[in-house]
């Protein structure tokens, strides 16, 4: 039988050594995004203004679709992929990969050139208000025309670090990341290419990290291969139906951005805007933090779900359950004591943005003590086939009782109560984990250690 090179390591290492090995590089690379994200803001706040950062806050849910499209397909068709190459099935996995990123390629390029000729109702539809159309717009415009290439690039990110390869996986996100920000200062600083310049760095940055990416195909233990295939309607509603959490996940942080957005806009007007912005931007870092612990074990679970063995399964994510738990308190404990100094970095705000961003940010916090056993167990049970377990998570928790939350508590608690919305929410999800993880096990059985679902 044929190697599989470095994912053999997956059946001989260590599960511990073995989460590591995708634990450090996918952490490190989210994280590093993460800062990209936040040096975007730091950039657009202190060289174009508030106004101008909260118009870029209000148009980040398109660029948020299109990731969300991306790991729809990505992460759908990386699980098939680690499903079928630990069950040794290789030619049928490499079909996967074919078709998925063709399917990418194709769907996110129509999104964008069917929505570009209503840019402006979609900004208005967004949030948009006189003072932040003209940035939204600006962003808008170059996003919806070249969007498709950092979905591409995420679909291949996720494909090779599936194939083996975190660590290079992570060095392409390093390389965007970085280059982002250089761009960033050279378009915002010296040529003032405005907002415009903050969407052309992004996109850039992605192209070249794609040509990292592409190293992989070189390597001798790629398994990774273009082949020929048919349209297989099956396959991909498979691959669809599998992803489809990844996707609601990153929607419902497009629906996180835009409710905020519209109750903070009604509660304290463009402050308020502005406000949500520096929190949304550092809650980025954090929630891209917990994106790359709970996306480590999504390669190991799949793998080992395919070959069935369950022990290793089990290990692996109680391991990534504690370390998500012990990050999340740490997260708590940051924001209540430095609330002062992250408001800072972003720029010199009017007194009455930091008095809404400060007490905002300590109360947000309280989320992270709950929010990374959420995402560990959607990719659990995302993995190992309980995909309705998987979308009631995701669908939750920033989507129906977001929503549901963000009607209640500010007109109860004011502004106070829209800070709390996601740390509420947050917690409701966990205590319906709790109860389904008790309900299949016994009152005995320990939420850290979940039994595995049988492969369907």
């Amino acid at each position: 039988m044929k190697k599989q090179g470095s994912l053999n390591r997956l059946e001989t290492d260590s599960v511990g050594k073995s989460f590591a090995r995708y634990l450090i590089p996918s952490t490190i690379g989210m994280l590093l995004m993460a800062i990209n994200v936040v040096a975007d803001g730091i950039m657009v706040g202190n060289r174009l203004g508030s106004v101008a950062l909260g118009g870029v806050g209000i148009a980040s849910p398109v660029y948020t679709l299109f990731v969300a499209v991306s790991l729809w397909i990505g992460v759908g068709a990386a699980t098939r992929y680690s499903t079928l190459m630990g069950a040794k099935r290789t030619d049928e996995a490499r079909t996967v990969f074919s078709l998925a990123l063709a399917t990418i390629a194709a769907v996110t390029l129509l999104i964008g050139l069917v929505a570009f000729p209503f840019r402006t109702e979609l900004a208005y539809l967004l949030g948009a208000n006189e003072e932040t159309y003209p940035y939204v717009a600006d962003y808008l415009y170059l996003i919806l025309l070249f969007g498709f290439v950092f979905t591409i690039e995420n679909t291949l990110s996720v494909m090779v670090r599936n194939d083996g390869s975190p660590n290079l996986s992570m060095m392409a996100l390093v390389t965007t990341s970085v280059l982002n920000i250089i761009l960033n200062y050279v378009f915002l600083y010296i040529l003032d290419y405005g907002v415009s310049g903050a969407a052309a760095a992004t996109l850039i940055s992605a192209f070249v990290g794609t040509f990292v990416l592409l190293i992989h195909f070189f390597k001798k233990d790629n398994n990774l291969r273009f082949v020929k295939f048919t349209f297989d309607r099956k396959l991909l509603i498979i691959i669809i139906v599998i992803g489809f959490p990844s996707f609601l996940a990153e929607v419902g942080m497009s629906v996180f951005t835009l409710a905020h957005n519209n109750v903070f806009e009604r509660l304290a007007g463009t402050e308020g805007v502005s406000a949500f912005a520096i929190l949304n931007y550092v809650h980025g870092v954090m929630l891209m933090a917990f994106l790359g612990m709970g996306s480590a074990i999504q390669p190991l679970v799949s793998y080992y779900n395919g070959s069935r063995n369950k022990e290793r399964m089990r290990k692996t994510v109680r391991l990534a359950n504690v370390t998500v738990f012990i990050a999340g308190a740490a997260f708590f404990l940051f924001g209540q004591f430095f609330s002062s100094y992250i408001v800072s970095i972003f720029g010199d705000f009017p007194e009455s943005v930091v008095e809404l961003a400060i007490p905002g940010i300590r109360l947000f916090f309280i989320a992270y003590l709950f929010m990374g056993i959420n995402f560990v167990m959607m990719t659990y049970y995302q993995s190992t086939g309980k995909i309705r377990m998987a979308v009631w998570i995701t669908a939750a928790r920033e989507i129906i009782l977001l929503l549901i939350l963000l009607s209640i508590l500010p007109v109860a608690f004011g502004v106070t109560g829209a800070w709390l919305a996601i740390p509420v929410s947050e917690f409701i999800v966990l205590m319906t984990i709790f109860y389904y993880q008790k309900k299949r096990n016994g009152i005995a059985h320990n939420h850290l250690n979940p039994p595995i679902a049988e492969e369907r």
